[in-house]
Protein backbone atom coordinates (compact mmCIF):
# COMPACT_ATOMS: atom_id res chain seq x y z
CA UNK A 1 0.00 0.00 0.00
CA UNK A 2 1.30 3.29 -1.20
CA UNK A 3 1.23 6.09 2.12
CA UNK A 4 0.77 9.53 1.49
CA UNK A 5 2.88 11.75 3.48
CA UNK A 6 2.73 15.78 4.72
CA UNK A 7 6.10 17.37 3.40
CA UNK A 8 5.55 20.81 3.99
CA UNK A 9 2.76 23.08 5.34
CA UNK A 10 2.22 27.28 5.28
CA UNK A 11 -0.50 29.12 6.99
CA UNK A 12 -2.15 32.14 5.72
CA UNK A 13 -1.73 34.85 7.82
CA UNK A 14 -4.58 35.64 10.90
CA UNK A 15 -5.60 39.35 10.51
CA UNK A 16 -8.32 41.50 12.08
CA UNK A 17 -11.60 40.96 10.02
CA UNK A 18 -13.21 43.68 8.36
CA UNK A 19 -10.18 46.33 9.32
CA UNK A 20 -7.13 44.56 9.05
CA UNK A 21 -4.21 45.27 6.79
CA UNK A 22 -5.57 42.26 4.54
CA UNK A 23 -9.40 42.73 5.01
CA UNK A 24 -9.52 43.44 1.37
CA UNK A 25 -6.92 40.84 -0.13
CA UNK A 26 -9.32 37.77 -1.79
CA UNK A 27 -9.09 34.25 0.04
CA UNK A 28 -7.57 32.80 -3.19
CA UNK A 29 -4.30 35.38 -3.00
CA UNK A 30 -3.66 34.47 0.34
CA UNK A 31 -3.89 30.35 -0.34
CA UNK A 32 -1.68 31.06 -3.44
CA UNK A 33 0.49 32.70 -1.54
CA UNK A 34 0.78 29.58 0.91
CA UNK A 35 0.27 26.88 -1.36
CA UNK A 36 3.88 28.53 -3.78
CA UNK A 37 5.49 29.23 -0.08
CA UNK A 38 4.69 25.32 0.84
CA UNK A 39 6.02 24.17 -2.35
CA UNK A 40 9.40 26.08 -1.96
CA UNK A 41 10.04 24.28 1.19
CA UNK A 42 9.78 21.04 0.13
CA UNK A 43 11.36 22.23 -3.21
CA UNK A 44 8.98 20.22 -5.16
CA UNK A 45 8.11 21.76 -8.40
CA UNK A 46 4.84 23.67 -9.16
CA UNK A 47 4.76 21.30 -12.57
CA UNK A 48 4.61 18.25 -10.31
CA UNK A 49 1.29 19.03 -8.48
CA UNK A 50 -0.97 17.13 -9.72
CA UNK A 51 -3.94 17.85 -7.82
CA UNK A 52 -5.45 20.68 -5.21
CA UNK A 53 -8.12 20.31 -3.05
CA UNK A 54 -8.82 23.12 -0.63
CA UNK A 55 -11.77 22.99 1.68
CA UNK A 56 -14.17 26.91 2.43
CA UNK A 57 -17.20 27.09 4.18
CA UNK A 58 -18.01 30.56 2.95
CA UNK A 59 -17.68 29.66 -0.81
CA UNK A 60 -19.58 33.11 -2.06
CA UNK A 61 -18.07 36.73 -2.77
CA UNK A 62 -14.21 36.27 -3.43
CA UNK A 63 -14.22 33.00 -1.91
CA UNK A 64 -16.81 31.36 -4.53
CA UNK A 65 -16.17 29.42 -7.88
CA UNK A 66 -13.93 27.25 -7.26
CA UNK A 67 -11.03 28.68 -4.70
CA UNK A 68 -8.79 25.97 -5.12
CA UNK A 69 -8.47 26.66 -8.50
CA UNK A 70 -8.06 30.37 -8.37
CA UNK A 71 -5.14 29.56 -5.41
CA UNK A 72 -2.98 27.13 -7.65
CA UNK A 73 -3.28 29.42 -10.72
CA UNK A 74 -2.35 32.41 -8.15
CA UNK A 75 0.52 30.17 -7.00
CA UNK A 76 1.97 29.83 -10.19
CA UNK A 77 0.96 25.95 -10.49
CA UNK A 78 0.37 24.91 -14.32
CA UNK A 79 -3.63 25.37 -15.79
CA UNK A 80 -3.25 21.71 -16.18
CA UNK A 81 -3.35 21.04 -12.22
CA UNK A 82 -7.14 20.24 -11.27
CA UNK A 83 -8.95 22.20 -8.34
CA UNK A 84 -11.45 21.01 -6.04
CA UNK A 85 -13.00 22.60 -3.41
CA UNK A 86 -14.94 21.50 -1.03
CA UNK A 87 -17.50 22.67 2.31
CA UNK A 88 -18.19 20.56 5.03
CA UNK A 89 -19.42 22.80 7.76
CA UNK A 90 -16.92 21.87 10.00
CA UNK A 91 -13.45 21.25 9.19
CA UNK A 92 -13.74 22.24 5.64
CA UNK A 93 -9.73 22.09 5.28
CA UNK A 94 -9.01 19.44 7.50
CA UNK A 95 -11.79 17.27 4.82
CA UNK A 96 -9.68 18.61 1.84
CA UNK A 97 -6.28 17.34 3.42
CA UNK A 98 -7.99 14.00 3.85
CA UNK A 99 -9.13 13.85 0.07
CA UNK A 100 -6.09 14.56 -1.03
CA UNK A 101 -4.02 12.16 0.56
CA UNK A 102 -6.59 9.80 -0.72
CA UNK A 103 -6.04 10.68 -4.67
CA UNK A 104 -2.04 9.58 -3.23
CA UNK A 105 -2.64 6.79 -2.03
CA UNK A 106 -5.81 5.53 -4.38
CA UNK A 107 -5.57 6.86 -7.70
CA UNK A 108 -1.76 7.31 -8.04
CA UNK A 109 -1.01 10.96 -7.74
CA UNK A 110 2.14 11.67 -6.91
CA UNK A 111 1.90 14.94 -5.83
CA UNK A 112 -1.32 16.78 -4.16
CA UNK A 113 -1.84 19.93 -2.03
CA UNK A 114 -4.21 20.06 0.39
CA UNK A 115 -5.70 22.54 3.30
CA UNK A 116 -8.91 25.38 3.61
CA UNK A 117 -9.03 29.27 3.79
CA UNK A 118 -11.67 31.80 4.04
CA UNK A 119 -11.52 35.42 3.32
CA UNK A 120 -14.30 36.43 6.13
CA UNK A 121 -13.79 40.37 5.63
CA UNK A 122 -14.53 39.76 1.63
CA UNK A 123 -17.77 37.32 1.98
CA UNK A 124 -21.78 38.19 3.30
CA UNK A 125 -22.72 38.46 6.33
CA UNK A 126 -23.99 40.35 9.14
CA UNK A 127 -20.83 42.77 9.12
CA UNK A 128 -20.43 43.13 5.62
CA UNK A 129 -18.68 46.67 4.57
CA UNK A 130 -19.59 48.08 8.01
CA UNK A 131 -15.69 50.01 8.53
CA UNK A 132 -15.33 50.86 4.57
CA UNK A 133 -18.66 51.19 2.61
CA UNK A 134 -20.72 49.56 0.41
CA UNK A 135 -17.98 50.00 -2.59
CA UNK A 136 -15.16 47.77 -0.82
CA UNK A 137 -16.13 44.42 -2.45
CA UNK A 138 -13.68 43.33 -4.58
CA UNK A 139 -14.84 40.76 -7.77
CA UNK A 140 -17.70 40.19 -9.77
CA UNK A 141 -19.68 38.07 -6.93
CA UNK A 142 -19.09 40.38 -3.88
CA UNK A 143 -23.07 41.67 -3.37
CA UNK A 144 -24.81 39.24 -5.20
CA UNK A 145 -26.46 36.39 -3.93
CA UNK A 146 -28.74 35.72 -6.32
CA UNK A 147 -26.53 35.33 -9.56
CA UNK A 148 -22.95 33.96 -10.34
CA UNK A 149 -20.51 37.23 -12.23
CA UNK A 150 -23.35 39.26 -11.92
CA UNK A 151 -25.83 38.43 -14.86
CA UNK A 152 -28.42 39.46 -12.93
CA UNK A 153 -27.07 43.26 -12.87
CA UNK A 154 -31.55 44.83 -13.63
CA UNK A 155 -32.17 42.07 -10.65
CA UNK A 156 -29.72 42.89 -8.25
CA UNK A 157 -30.42 46.75 -9.15
CA UNK A 158 -33.61 46.87 -8.13
CA UNK A 159 -33.18 45.08 -5.23
CA UNK A 160 -30.25 47.02 -4.08
CA UNK A 161 -27.21 44.53 -3.91
CA UNK A 162 -25.70 46.34 -6.36
CA UNK A 163 -24.33 50.07 -5.96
Amino acid sequence: MIDAVIVSTARTPIGKAYKGALNNTEGATLLGHAISSALSRANIDPAEVEDVVMGCAMQQGTTGSNIARKALLRAGLPVSVAGTTIDRQCASGLQAIALAARSVIFDGVAVAVGGGGESISLVQNNHEHVSRGRSGTTGLQGRCLHCHAGHCGKRCKALRYLA
